[in-house]
């Protein structure tokens, strides 16, 4: 069941009735919302509903139906997060784990691992006690397996996936291994999920092969009573009457998983399929479905794999999926980060150096898209600070109040935003990352508000027009900038004015506990902002792929043309060129341009030297890494 406290309950008062259902052998998960603080309550309880009712600091009493408790949203309404290491499993970074079905020799092993992390893989799977149909087909190395997957966790960086087929293996996934995969075959193996349970590790709990749902929530439920909250659902297909495939991949759990727990779900199109060619297809699928990852057999030798090669992808075949992914993330709200691991290395470093964490800047408040940009880029347990303008954030780095700040440069619909580009040039700092974001837009207001008995609406002047064709229909509408998104939804919650509204995203609407009149009102569904980090020093090591510079010609004909020329007889493409006026010269302007190469790479000094040659004013906002390193 669910309490709901009074509001004001002091904290002697909460603790007392805390001590009080503790001595009715009830289980106690205290959520603490915006405007009001609950209790789940589970365990075996005897007394009627109508006891808990009466008890001091007690709002009111919701039962919960569902057999699966400490699972449901009921309980636990925000997506749970699950740590790996510098991994986070359910948050807006796809996460792919890959590997070989079983671990079969230390080479192999190591070889597969390197291709996997290369091309963007942060955990690495590999079995090393195999349950197989036969009992003559390959068992896996067991403790010599373990081993080897330890050296790839040293080598890699990555955390280790491995399945754990008996309570007896307990002491052995204590010892080597980061997250215990409790296979379809094992799912309601009840002694076996009561153990993982108490090991406390986090847990991938593959769906059984005719299992329903509620039965896989319902073993993960017997995780979660032994006190590991940390369990990942993974959905790897059912076996139906279809035999065109090894099982039938149930891609619409994914959304069900969605709406009924709280825990992240991966799914396994590998075991699902069993056919190397629908493989990434049903993986593309998965993540447009919602799912928070991926786990895909790879071998570099599939033909000779001892288990599982007709569904092993070649290294080539996970790079181009890979590659796919990171277009289709950014549609779905997610990112898919190569450099996951490599960032949570630096900034671990950088703060050790410093003995404080180091902190990233941005605009507006928490949900905002610049923090959802920022969480994408750098995870989420990097400590933020807000900050009230793009020049505080500039300042704030500068002066080395924070590491780094994240800052929006580019919209795919209305193009550039030109005070953050003349703050680039105003600023010694430099460009270190970027990142692309779907922004979506809808009319936030007060619940019961009819479209026609709107009269104001707030919005940051690029978001209106980004919007300009749905706002357009109401051309009655008195339509006022506001600084940012937060502040729009900020001063409609304030006014207490059903005929105000405000443009925002959905983080904002559940911020202030407002109601989304009408959802993706943007002109184009293509709708991308492009933000940039910036940092006073170095961020990742190379190799590197895009360079921004600005730069000036002389007012003469063909001067812009001669820095073009250098571009087009170097081969390099040149992803954006735009001028600005010049601040200090009237009538003079200034060329920002970003191009696909590493400029200050060695091999390209002469192309910097070329450039610099033939223009008035050159300046180098960075080099950076954009998407995918593409093989030489």
């Amino acid at each position: 069941m669910i309490l709901v406290l009074k509001q004001g309950i002091s904290p002697d008062e909460k603790e007392q009735l805390m001590d009080l259902l503790r001595s009715e052998n009830c289980r106690i998960k205290e959520i603490e919302g915006v405007e009001e603080t609950i209790l789940g309550i589970v365990g075996t309880i005897q007394k009627d509903i109508r006891y808990f009712e009466t008890l001091p600091g007690v709002a009111k009493v919701l039962p919960v139906s569902k057999g699966y408790k400490l699972v449901s949203r009921e309980m636990h309404p925000s997506d749970s997060v699950i740590r790996v290491g510098d991994v986070s499993i359910g948050g807006d970074r796809l996460v792919v784990i890959a590997g070989p079905c079983g671990v079969e020799d230390r080479k192999r092993t190591l070889d597969i691992a390197r291709v996997v992390r290369r091309y963007g893989a942060v955990l690495f799977r590999g079995g090393a006690f195999k349950p197989r149909t036969s009992p003559y087909a390959f068992q896996g190395l067991g403790e010599d397996g373990l081993k080897i997957l330890s050296e790839v966790r040293e080598e890699t960086g990555m955390g280790i996936v491995t399945e754990m087929t008996s309570t007896g293996q307990a002491d052995l996934m204590m010892k080597y291994v980061d997250v215990v995969q409790i296979g379809a075959r094992n799912m309601q193996n009840f002694e076996l999920l009561k153990c993982v349970g108490r090991i406390g590790k986090p847990v991938l709990l593959k769906r059984g092969l005719s299992a329903t749902i509620e039965e896989w929530l319902m073993s993960a439920e017997y995780i979660l009573s032994e006190g590991n909250d940390q369990v990942i659902l993974c959905e790897r297909g059912i076996r139906t009457f279809e035999r065109y495939t090894r099982n039938t991949l149930d891609l619409t759990a994914v959304p069900v998983i969605k709406k009924l727990t709280h825990l992240p779900i991966i799914v396994d199109p590998s075991h699902a399929t069993g056919i190397r060619e629908k493989v990434s297809p049903m993986a593309r699928a998965s993540i447009a479905a919602g799912a928070d990852g991926l786990i895909i057999e790879v071998h570099t030798e599939p033909d000779k794999a001892l288990s599982d090669g007709p569904q092993s992808l070649y290294p080539e075949q996970f790079e181009k999926l890979m590659r796919d992914l990171y277009v289709i993330a950014p549609v779905v709200g997610k990112q898919l980060d190569y450099t996951y691991l490599e960032k949570a290395a630096v900034m671990k470093k950088r703060g050790g150096a410093t003995r404080l964490p180091p902190r990233v800047v941005y605009t507006g408040v928490s949900g905002s898209f610049s923090h959802k940009a920022s969480e994408q880029f750098f995870g989420t347990d990097i400590p933020c600070r807000t900050c009230s303008s793009s020049r505080e954030i500039f300042d704030a780095v500068q002066n080395e109040e924070g590491a780094l700040g994240i800052i929006p440069v580019e919209n795919s619909l209305t193009g550039s935003f030109h005070e953050n580009y003349d703050l680039l040039l105003e600023y010694d700092l430099k460009i270190v990352g970027e990142l692309t974001l779907k922004s979506v837009h809808n009319l936030i207001g007060f619940k019961g508000a009819a479209m026609n008995s709107i009269q104001k609406v707030y919005a940051h002047p690029q978001v209106f027009q980004q919007c300009r064709e749905f706002l357009a229909k109401y051309p009655q509408w008195d339509v006022v900038a506001v600084q940012d998104s937060a502040t729009a939804v900020r001063r409609v919650k304030e006014n207490n004015d059903p005929v105000e509204a405000a443009i925002a995203g959905k983080d904002m609407a559940e911020l202030y506990q407002m109601t989304l009149l009408k959802e993706g009102i943007e002109t184009n569904p293509r709708n991308f902002n492009r933000f940039v980090v910036i940092s006073r020093t170095p961020f990742l090591d190379g190799p590197n792929n895009k360079s921004s510079l600005i730069y000036s010609v002389g007012n003469k004909p063909g001067s812009l043309y001669a820095t073009l020329k250098i571009f087009a007889e170097n081969n390099i493409n040149l992803v954006k060129l735009e001028s600005r006026p010049r601040q200090d010269k009237p009538w003079e302007y200034l060329f920002y341009a970003d191009v696909e190469i590493d400029i200050c790479h060695n091999e390209h000094r002469h192309i910097l030297e070329g450039l610099k040659e033939k223009t008035e004013f050159f300046k180098l906002l960075g080099c950076y890494r954009r998407g995918f390193e593409l093989d030489s």
